[in-house]
């Protein structure tokens, strides 16, 4: 309605002072930024090659609030190929003292315009450091304003179904994909937002820290706030759910990474244990995929070693390890990376049996979290927590020895 009203209070101008309008132009591209309006990009072009000679406009901050296209318009009136600007209460022809003033009041506009960019980030550093994220609220949350200021509060139908994906990642091992399948069949989400949630969204959730009460603006760049807010989700589960999204790194095209790979030697004949895959046809008429384990034979060709189920071996290195932590705990060389994620753990299994009223032990054994780890963690865990095994061991009939037989 604005642009429209500049109009007509400027055609009435031009009818009561014999002005002849050539051509109408209107555009609603902010005028702070040099170059980037089409239309007024056009008139230059128009106005350069004489096809008018003046401009109507309703104020001089129409044409410029910047100083590429106020030193155009001057450099056209310079060239007299612009003669005169008129305004609703001001005139500028091709004179040094009109000139001058035209560039103080676009000079103006840009100062007062520069001016209320600060005064808006001093605002929004201000409400993010009182706790409130200036964006719209992500699922689960809504949007009110108090006081003046912009908050969010807790979804109380939509909020229990985003803990519940966070849950289903953490407990059951769920996949984004997994998670999708299950919005659609459920309902109860899409049904909450009005709109299927894509796959892209299912993941923005799983990783927008925002859940569990603290956020970063900008996003990415930004400093990091506490939220005022209510979170959905306690920071343990966070931080559990970014361990299961981890995606592992890709091997090389048709390798397969076996966990205990380079670990184990045959006791027989000392070559390199390797691991196959191989699916068995079981009795209610389906093909379970197994991972066994058994000597390379690049020493002894004809090394009788047996196969050994990577489940058995499991249970072997589980028993070998908790023996060695009694024996000799000092021989366990544990990696940085196996400490820090040691005390994450930690943290979890205390957190999670105090809800159960159990008696938490003194101290998290290794092979406690070796446990935990091999059958729960992601692979590149699973791995970090191998690298820490002493090497190599040797396998002979499913038992693990330091040494090779005979």
């Amino acid at each position: 309605m604005s642009i429209d009203s500049q109009i007509k209070e400027m055609t009435a101008l031009a009818e009561k002072e014999g002005i002849e309008i050539v051509d109408t132009k209107q555009e609603s591209h902010s005028a702070k930024i040099s170059g980037s309006r089409p239309l007024f990009l056009e008139m230059l072009k128009e106005l350069n090659y004489g096809k008018y000679n003046a401009i109507l406009t309703w104020a001089p901050d129409r044409l410029s609030r910047n100083a590429g296209d106020l030193g155009s318009l001057v450099d056209l009136m310079d060239r007299v190929k612009l003669l005169h600007i008129r305004t609703i209460s001001q005139s500028f022809s091709n004179n040094p003292n009109e000139k001058f003033l035209l560039m103080i009041l676009c000079s103006q506009a840009k100062l007062e315009n520069d001016n209320r960019g600060l005064n808006v980030k001093r605002g929004i550093r201000t409400k993010c450091e009182m706790g409130w994220r200036p964006c719209p609220a992500p699922i689960g949350y809504i949007n009110y304003s108090h006081g003046g200021t912009k908050k969010v509060m807790v979804n109380q139908e939509v909020a229990p179904l985003v803990r519940e994906l966070f849950d289903l990642v953490a407990k059951k091992k769920y996949s984004g994909r997994d998670l999708k399948k299950y919005l659609d069949k459920d309902g109860r989400l899409n049904k909450a937002t009005g709109k299927k949630i894509p796959l892209s969204s299912i993941y923005n959730m799983l990783k927008t820290p925002f859940y569990y009460g603290q956020f970063q603006y900008p996003e990415g760049t930004g400093p990091w706030y506490k939220g005022a807010h209510e979170p959905i989700v306690p920071k343990w589960l966070f931080d559990q759910v970014q361990q299961k999204l981890v995606t592992p790194k890709k091997s090389k095209w048709g390798a397969k990474d076996f966990l205990f790979k380079n670990v184990f030697k045959c006791a027989y004949c000392g070559a390199s244990f390797v691991g196959e895959e191989k699916y068995k046809m079981l009795k209610v008429g389906v093909r379970h995929l197994y991972t066994y384990y058994h000597c390379s034979r690049q020493i002894d060709h004809d090394c009788p070693e047996s196969y050994v189920n990577e489940n058995i071996l499991t249970g072997s290195l589980i028993s070998y390890i908790q023996l060695i932590e009694v024996k000799k705990p000092d021989s366990l060389q544990l990696t940085n990376e196996v400490k820090k994620s040691m005390r994450k753990f930690t943290g979890l299994r205390n957190h999670l049996l105090a809800e159960q009223n159990v008696t938490i032990p003194a101290k998290l054994t290794f092979t406690e979290y070796l446990k935990y780890i091999i059958y729960n963690g992601t692979d590149e865990e699973k791995h970090e927590v191998v690298k820490t095994l002493p090497n190599p061991l040797y396998i002979h009939n499913g038992t693990i020895y330091t040494h090779p037989l005979g």
